[in-house]
């Protein structure tokens, strides 16, 4: 689907560009996993294209010009948002990466960066679903079709609700980690995501804010 023009918000004029020579920070973050990707530099032409394009672009110091991430690798960032923090003067970036975004193959720049980690393990078992490599446990619960899917997850189910009540607190967490693991296998198998199940979430929460 081809890039919507976007053009630049209200709040772009208000930015403090005239804090650090036309330049501010701007920290981009994975939109599905939260984790930290990269901090950049954009200066107005960037933050232009960013919107204008759909891919993240930065102002690079050492060449003096415009950068679009991955233009060399292809490793690209789609962009998702960009906002301002309280002070005008950085942005903070959401984006999906193309490939990984640290030029050491690392999926982040900063190689201790924490991320979701149940989103994480979503797009494992989405890979799992697709590819079906053999000897895989996620690929033997798909094989085994959608009533032993929701047979084991039932049973994981009961599991954890017995440790909360007989045993110990290490006993529950893995349990419960058991129970969210065949939870998103079961999800996928109905074609649907964890992404749907939070999307649901957000739409209670804001239903309960009004």
């Amino acid at each position: 689907m081809p890039h919507e023009i976007r053009t630049a918000p209200a709040w772009v004029e208000s930015l403090a560009w005239d804090k650090q020579a036309g330049l501010l920070p701007a920290i981009v973050q994975d939109a599905d996993t939260l984790r930290v990707l990269m901090l950049g530099y954009m200066d107005r032409a960037a933050l232009d294209a960013t919107l204008a394009t759909g891919l993240v672009t930065f102002h690079s110091r050492s060449r003096q010009r415009l950068w679009v991430k991955g233009e060399t690798s292809g490793n690209t960032l789609a962009l998702v948002a960009v906002e301002p923090d309280c002070d005008a003067d950085s942005l903070l970036v959401t984006a999906r990466p193309r490939g990984p975004t640290c030029h050491l193959g690392r999926t982040s720049c900063f190689a201790l960066s924490p991320a979701d980690v149940l989103v994480e393990l979503d797009g494992l078992v989405a890979n799992r679903e697709r590819c079906r490599p053999p000897d895989s446990y996620t690929t033997r619960l798909f094989d085994a079709g959608i009533r032993a899917i929701a047979q084991k997850v039932g049973e994981e189910g009961v599991e954890t609700a017995l440790a909360a009540v007989a045993q110990d607190d290490d006993a529950l967490a893995g349990e419960a980690a058991d129970l969210l693991y065949h939870l998103l296998v079961l999800l996928r198998a109905r074609g649907l995501s964890l992404s749907d199940a939070t999307e649901v979430l957000r739409q209670r929460d804001r239903q309960a804010g009004t």
